[in-house]
């Protein structure tokens, strides 16, 4: 097997007891580190409205990090595309190029927007958020997971979670940050069409619908390495595939459908300018101690903070172990975090590289990507130092 890199997905995580200036330097020191350690990419994760994540802006965390750095490639995992214009999200990338030329990754993801509405809808209060759920979720595809899984070498896809219970605890959250993030009156076209405006905006090819050439600078004419990120095998694994571009699956977010999305993409990849092969890079969890014991403890806090997020509140702060312990857990808690707890790949270095190369040669991954969250930014630096330093010692790096 030839070498498989590793990058770090970062979501900028704030833990309990931490202010944001702190949380925000600690990302620029893991950058720094991540680069000397031999990752090979560092990107950013866009969300919203989560008093314990602060990644909001890719585009404004990369430029954070950019300049603190010299040879990591730094990009976007990824741009939420349900609430952002393709000219103003290569403009912004451009500017970067700019400075840092030849370094950045655009990882294109696709999020809840407000649809287009259609003359036959209804005009109800609640329609536009409905419309908006029920075309991101119709595009999901892949198979039914009702049940626990295991690929041939081992790898658990778990019963696949609900995302409708997550709708159902926090439909006004989903409604108020769709009201804060699109203009009034504004939808948010096909994931397709989106992805192929910036791609003619990169390649100076764009027309407007009414035969208007338009040249985006800056942007246009730059080496910006273009991903598409998707969970399962609807939409955004097939737009992938048919432009012949970079796919970053998510065993990490969904881990019961990731194979969905691998399958998808290269079942629908066409050879091009960029691609002659399929390439999929996928990420995962992970958190690695000095021993298995060790790990742990460090990644104790996981489980609450996930369930903050799926009870509707948004990410809590990252807790401390002891905070972690003093919860106490029912059933339902236990339910509602399962898949992702159960899919955490937590360890020592050799426990750790061993439940990795299983992730990657199950999915036949080119790439892995992981985030880790620990409460101290120490634990934090030393799980990828301690990654790095295995994955090295195996011949994957």
């Amino acid at each position: 097997m030839s070498a498989t890199p590793l990058a770090v997905l970062d979501l900028i995580p704030r833990s309990s007891g931490v202010d944001n200036a702190t949380a925000v330097r600690n990302a620029i020191d893991l950058a720094r580190r991540a680069e000397r350690f031999g990752y090979q990419r560092y990107w950013f994760a866009e969300h919203h409205l989560n008093p314990g994540v602060l990644g909001a802006s890719p585009a404004v965390s990369i430029a954070l990090v950019a300049g603190a750095t010299s040879t990591i490639r730094i990009g976007s995992a990824g741009v939420q595309l349900g609430h952002r214009q393709p000219l103003a999200t290569v403009e912004e990338f451009g500017l970067l190029d700019a400075v840092y030329p030849g370094r950045l990754d655009l990882g294109l993801g696709r999020s809840i927007g407000r649809q287009k509405p259609a003359a036959a809808e209804g005009t109800g209060a609640g329609q536009p958020l409905v419309a908006a759920v029920s075309a991101y979720t119709a595009n999901r595809g892949g198979g039914d997971h009702a049940t626990e899984q295991r690929t041939g070498n081992g790898l658990l896809l778990p019963k696949q979670y609900d995302f409708g219970r997550l709708l159902a605890t926090s439909a006004t959250k989903v409604a108020t940050q769709l009201d804060l993030l699109q203009q009034p009156g504004a939808y948010t076209p096909s994931y397709d069409s989106q992805v192929s405006d910036i791609l003619a905006f990169l390649d100076g090819t764009y027309v407007s619908p009414n035969g208007v050439a338009v040249s985006a600078y800056p942007g246009e004419g730059t080496a910006i390495q273009v991903w598409i990120l998707g969970a399962s095998g609807g939409s955004s694994a097939t737009v992938a595939g048919e432009r012949g571009l970079r796919f970053a699956a998510s065993y990490h977010h969904s881990p019961s459908t990731v194979l969905d999305a691998v399958e998808a993409y290269r079942a629908a990849f066409r050879p091009s300018a960029e691609l002659d092969r399929p390439h999929v890079s996928v990420s995962a969890d992970v958190v690695v101690g000095e021993t298995d014991e060790h790990a742990a403890i460090l990644a104790s806090g996981y489980g609450l903070w996930v369930r903050s997020i799926r009870a509707g509140s948004g990410a809590i702060p990252f807790p401390t172990p002891e905070e972690a312990a003093r919860h106490e857990w029912t059933d339902e808690d236990r339910d509602l975090v399962r898949d992702r707890v159960d899919t955490q790949l937590v360890g020592s270095p050799q426990t750790v590289a061993d439940k990795l190369e299983q992730l990657r040669d199950a999915t036949g991954a080119d790439e892995l990507a992981v985030t880790t969250i620990t409460h101290d930014h120490a634990d934090r630096v030393r799980s990828y130092e301690l990654l790095a330093g295995e994955w090295a010692r195996r011949g994957n790096a």
